[in-house]
């Protein structure tokens, strides 16, 4: 159950701190009030959409806090804190999300971080939310196989079914990605064994292109170079460096000066002497031979043609293109034989889910008539006497849910049923919804219900028996709701009153406090008569509660 909700700075609400009882809990309030920014902030702590548009005027973040109570034979719930490893703390969760003004929110249980889908995975065993356009719902499919379902307990069988329906879909597609490779494949094998042959034949290395390319500029400036080299030798063959180096050190007799420049002279000399003994070298080695650079340059040509054709602009691109085309005329075997791996898992996993969906199927159909006679039961107790309501269970392509779809057939005077979309009015869709979800508290063990104007649309006699059959839901469960009709409100075990007001600044705020006693009367006889209270509307109010006390 709910125990308490906390409010920082939530839209017109500045800070609410309210505990609740067990039981029926009303809420009521004028029109504007705020019972849906009160409903929109714990919908937000419970993991929907949220963003920096619903922080307040009073700081940088809002923040949302409630405390549950989960009694300990709560295996489902306490197993999801277990898995999380988060403490328990002795059947008591607190729940708390925070958003800031970046639009970015952090959410805790227990103070521990946790990521929004372990908050809405907790949240959904805790509390179910029946928001005013709800009824809409009625006529989604997957909304209907989702109620029948847990009618009939298949949630164990449905989990079975999505794991196995995701590995299932997982192996098909690679099984569609394996087989298109391999036609692709031997259908451009000679295609590609051609080309992968034109690069296996060219003998290619890294680095080769480079090096040719500066042979080749060796060999076509050949003549040239060895022109230069023979006067190097030349010039320097005919320095006679001794001779001076004797006319320096007679000089530097009586010059200490010149003595120094002899010597640099001297080591001048012997490096002079290998730069032309290194010269003459370069100069023998220097190949003057046509045949080489017609050999080299047609390499050139060769690797620059594979290159334009292969679209590369290396050699180790070629070289790459090279071994990927080995790859891939060499996986052919393995590729083959994968495909007959994955044909059988998929028909293995297919026969399997098959099983499943027989399962599931045979469940839904031997339930569906319980399940329609339940809801037709509660909706006569609701004053729709002649209403009929049936279940049809079709026929659908595999899902993740099975190989069934559902539809929800309805008639209001008797008459045959048709889809539930197509003739029930608002105040009919109010009462089968509130049918429907009062089967889904008892079969779901949902330890809190919140109606949001569940009985929009419906009035006297029909508003009482609503009422009592949410005041019967509260006496297994906690059950909220917001209405607008005396009939319920009178009904509670708790009533609580939301109220606009203004604040030092004047500036709209929104609260909720309980009341009781006489403020509960009048709150009533407001329901009842509007803002001009009368006599009569408080009598009314009064036999309206007395009814309830008895």
């Amino acid at each position: 159950m709910l125990r308490s909700l906390q409010i920082r700075n939530y839209v017109l609400i500045d800070s609410l701190d309210v505990s609740f009882p067990e039981g029926l809990v009303i809420i009521t309030g004028q029109t504007g009030a705020g019972k849906s920014i009160i409903l929109g902030a714990l919908s937000m702590l419970l993991g929907s959409k949220a963003d920096a548009s619903v922080i307040g005027r009073k700081g940088d973040n809002c923040v949302v806090e409630a405390e549950f109570v989960v009694p300990v034979e709560d295996s489902l719930t306490l197993g999801i804190l277990d898995e999380n490893e988060i403490d328990s703390d002795g059947g008591s969760i607190l729940m708390r999300r925070v958003v800031s003004r970046t639009g970015r929110s952090r959410s805790f249980i227990n103070d521990c971080p946790v990521n929004l889908q372990v908050m809405q995975a907790v949240s959904s065993k805790l509390l179910d939310i029946h928001s005013q356009h709800q009824t809409l719902l009625l006529s989604d499919r997957s909304y209907q196989l989702g109620m029948l379902d847990h009618f009939c307990g298949n949630i164990g069988l449905l989990e079975e079914a999505a794991s196995c329906f995701s590995a299932f879909r997982s192996l098909q597609k690679e099984l569609s990605e394996v087989t298109s490779k391999l036609e692709r494949i031997e259908a451009d094998s000679e295609y590609a064994r051609s080309r992968w042959k034109r690069l296996d034949d060219a003998g290619l290395k890294e680095g080769e292109l480079e090096e040719l390319e500066a042979e080749q500029k060796q060999l076509a400036n050949a003549e040239a170079i060895k022109e230069n080299l023979y006067e190097v030798e030349e010039v320097l063959g005919g320095l006679d460096l001794k001779e001076v180096r004797k006319k320096l050190e007679k000089a530097g007799n009586y010059l200490p000066e010149a003595a120094a420049l002899a010597e640099r002279l001297e080591s001048s000399r012997m490096e002079i002497k290998d730069i032309l003994d290194e010269a003459a070298s370069l100069n023998s080695r220097t190949e003057l031979s046509q045949s080489r650079l017609e050999a080299v340059e047609n390499r050139m040509g060769l690797l620059y043609d594979l290159m334009n054709k292969y679209s590369v602009s290396s050699v180790e691109g070629l070289i790459a293109e090279r071994d990927r085309l080995s790859g891939e005329l060499t996986d052919t075997d393995s590729l083959s034989a994968r495909r007959e791996e994955l044909l059988l898992q998929v028909s293995t996993l297919n026969e399997k889910m098959e099983g499943i969906c027989l399962r599931l199927h045979e469940s839904r159909v031997s339930s569906s008539e319980a399940f329609a006679a339940a809801v037709s039961s509660d909706l006569r107790s609701l004053e729709l006497e002649r209403a009929v309501f049936e279940v049809s269970v079709e026929e659908a392509p595999m899902s993740a849910t099975g190989s069934d779809a559902v539809r929800f057939l309805f008639s209001a005077s008797g008459a045959k049923p048709e889809d539930v979309a197509k003739c029930a009015s608002g105040g009919e869709l109010s009462r089968l919804m509130l049918s429907l979800k009062a089967m889904m508290g008892r079969f779901m063990n949902m330890p809190t219900l919140i109606f949001d104007e569940i009985d929009s649309g419906v009035s006297g006699s029909a508003a009482d028996k609503m009422g009592q059959m949410i005041c019967s839901m509260g006496r297994n469960m906690q059950v909220f709701a917001i209405t607008h009709l005396p009939q319920v409100a009178a009904k509670g075990d708790a009533h609580y009153l939301v109220e606009k007001g203004f604040d030092s600044e004047d500036l709209a705020t929104t609260t909720i406090r309980p009341i009781h006693g006489e403020e509960r009367v009048m709150e009533i006889a407001r329901m009842l008569s509007g803002s001009q209270i009368s006599t009569a509307a408080v009598e009314n109010a009064k036999a309206l509660l007395s009814d309830q006390r008895n």
